[in-house]
């Protein structure tokens, strides 16, 4: 019996935003080794320690919601939709609201490097 694949390509641009939110919610991400949440005068900080992260010359403050879900997924695999989970059981904030608000904190996550 003879089996085939198909593989179809499809780029960003065929999407719609929710079908592209829905595809990157569903990948699992990881804070990068070497990157710690610190409590510097009452402020969560992210730092990078360690030689892996030498050339990261950044303190990134997160606000109370961001730095609830750092911890919740410290040293483990997480996705979006774990995260906006995380938002809507812990803070009064629907399910799409939490969903957009971590869509743009994971944006912001990677642009700064600190998770894979």
């Amino acid at each position: 019996m003879e089996m085939a694949i198909a593989l179809q390509t499809v780029s960003a641009g065929d999407l719609s935003p929710n079908q592209l939110v829905s595809i990157k919610s569903k990948i699992n991400m990881r804070i990068k080794e070497g990157f710690v949440l610190r409590d510097i005068m009452g402020e969560a900080i992210v730092v990078g320690e360690g030689f892996d992260q030498i050339n990261f010359n950044k303190m990134i403050k997160l606000n109370d919601s961001a730095a609830f879900l750092w911890r919740a997924v410290e040293g483990r695999d997480f996705t979006e939709q774990e995260l906006a989970d995380l938002l809507t059981s812990h803070y009064e904030i629907d399910r799409e609201s939490a969903l957009a608000d971590v869509v743009r904190l994971c944006e912001e996550w990677q642009k700064n490097g600190i998770i894979e």
